[in-house]
């Protein structure tokens, strides 16, 4: 299996559009429980494909953030529709550690989508779990969070974003980790692999 890990804004992955998944395999499963566990490693609640620098449309989520507490579901080619109502909630992202911020979404959704196995899933959607799914679907069209947020409120975030961007710069100006153009080669392989 390829290793996976969990990638930092301002990775370039962050920015990609998925691409929706033609088939799934051994070696995509166990991607999928890697995924789990670098999601409950970092605390979170749902980790999409981009964030492990995957181009594929998948996320998985478990809205407990608790191994063997709560379902641990896997979305594949997830489309969302018939969004409802609008509420306000604090989010954070794993790809963007430190940064905080009120998040208006749909208040209820219907999800379409694909389990591991194949099975569909078809089912309307409310509260927490329609907060990840839509936060997970953002990754997966090359949306961050912060990207929802009023231009004053993005102010209050300069310092954490900036500090990230300079982080991410400084690694690469070492060579610790590789160039945006290195970063990226890798996605026509992916592709052409699951989608």
């Amino acid at each position: 299996m390829a290793a996976v890990q969990l990638v930092i804004h301002p990775h370039p992955v962050l920015r990609y559009s998925a691409k929706p998944i033609a088939r799934v395999d051994k070696e995509l499963k166990e991607i999928v429980q890697e995924m789990f566990r670098i999601m409950y490693a970092a605390h979170g609640v749902g980790l999409a494909a981009n964030q492990v620098a995957l181009p594929i449309r998948l996320f998985v989520c478990n809205p407990s953030g608790v191994q063997d507490e709560g379902p641990e579901m896997v979305f594949i080619n997830p489309v969302i529709s018939k969004q409802k109502g609008v509420e306000e909630a604090e989010e954070g992202c794993l790809s963007l550690p430190g940064v905080n911020a009120i998040v208006k979404r749909s208040k209820s959704l219907w999800v379409n989508a694909y389990d591991i196995s194949g099975k569909e899933i078809d089912a309307e959607v409310s509260g927490y779990l329609a907060r990840i799914i839509q936060h997970e679907i953002d990754h997966l069209d090359g949306v961050l969070f912060v990207d929802r947020l009023s231009s004053e409120s993005m102010k209050a975030l300069d310092n954490s974003m900036s500090t990230l961007t300079e982080d991410f710069s400084s690694r690469q100006r070492t060579g610790s980790t590789p160039s945006n153009d290195e970063l990226m080669s890798d996605i026509t392989d992916w592709e052409k692999k699951y989608c």
